[in-house]
């Protein structure tokens, strides 16, 4: 991936387009911009929904978030609106806007803010457990990790598989031997140190309200909410489309936070034909 010097930092990032199409040169086809969540790198949107975008004529574009190498790692900590403020000037960088933008979870916050904040840069938006609060129990995981990423304990790796597979995987995957099985290896064998710049994108404010704020959300949005979501239960997902005027609400069902991954024929499907109406 290229990087690239926007709002004074290094991104890290790639667009994606169908040769066959003509959509891999610039202006080939609309853009999709997305956002990936805490933690992880712009690279996990390329297992399902890059492929899927890229064969329907869209040019897409994934970039790790500051706070995940190589772009810029932000140990010092950051904000929801620097986040924001990157994505818009990312966009801007490639002009190529406006943009369609995807976002999920820490993504999808990223997401409504620049949604807000930066109507012109986007042409429609999908929040994918999105959230304008956190609940009591967000809260408190959060604070919870934040305690046990000082702490420098570290856990057993199969335990750390289980607790990541309960808290982000809906019970019908788990249900499932064969899928249970690859989930935990995966989880097993990808766990360990967490990053500074990890530790920072977890330390953001968790004590955030803006479910009045984005009651001026002009551009068409759709919220995804996934039905089994332990991190950010649908509810929430589906408040945020309840006070953005004009937004829907789609529902995933048999996915947990990783519905992306979960359920990537359903979320694909919701996906392209948003992107088409």
């Amino acid at each position: 991936m290229p990087l690239a010097t926007v709002n004074g930092i290094s991104l890290n990032y790639q667009v994606k387009g169908d040769r066959a199409k003509g959509t891999e040169v610039k202006g080939g086809g609309p853009l999709v911009v997305m956002i990936m969540g805490t933690g992880s790198p712009g690279r996990v949107w390329e297992l399902h929904q890059v492929p899927a975008l890229v064969a329907a004529g869209y040019r897409v574009c994934t970039f790790d978030n500051r706070g995940i190498a190589p772009s810029f790692e932000a140990a010092d900590g950051m904000t929801i609106d620097q986040l924001a403020a990157d994505t818009a000037a990312l966009i801007e960088f490639l002009d190529e806007g406006p943009a369609l933008v995807v976002g999920t979870s820490m993504g999808a916050r990223v997401a409504q803010e620049l949604s807000l904040a930066r109507p012109e840069l986007v042409r429609k938006a999908v929040f994918m457990a999105g959230h304008a609060r956190l609940d009591q129990f967000q809260q408190v995981l959060s604070l919870g990790e934040h305690e046990l990423d000082a702490s420098g304990i570290k856990l057993p790796a199969k335990y750390e598989a289980a607790v990541t597979a309960a808290m982000n995987l809906s019970p019908a995957t788990l249900a499932n031997p064969n899928a249970a099985r690859d989930w935990l290896d995966l989880f097993e064998f990808t766990g360990g140190a967490v990053s500074p710049g990890v530790r920072a994108q977890r330390k953001m404010d968790h004590g955030f309200d803006r479910t009045q704020a984005y009651r001026g959300i002009t551009v068409p949005c759709l919220a995804m909410g996934f039905a089994d979501d332990r991190m950010i239960p649908p509810y929430l997902s589906r408040e945020v489309a309840e006070v953005i005027p004009g937004a829907r609400y789609q529902e995933v069902p048999d996915a947990g936070h990783y519905g992306y991954l979960e359920r990537p024929e359903a979320v694909n499907k919701i996906l392209l034909d948003f992107f088409a109406a």
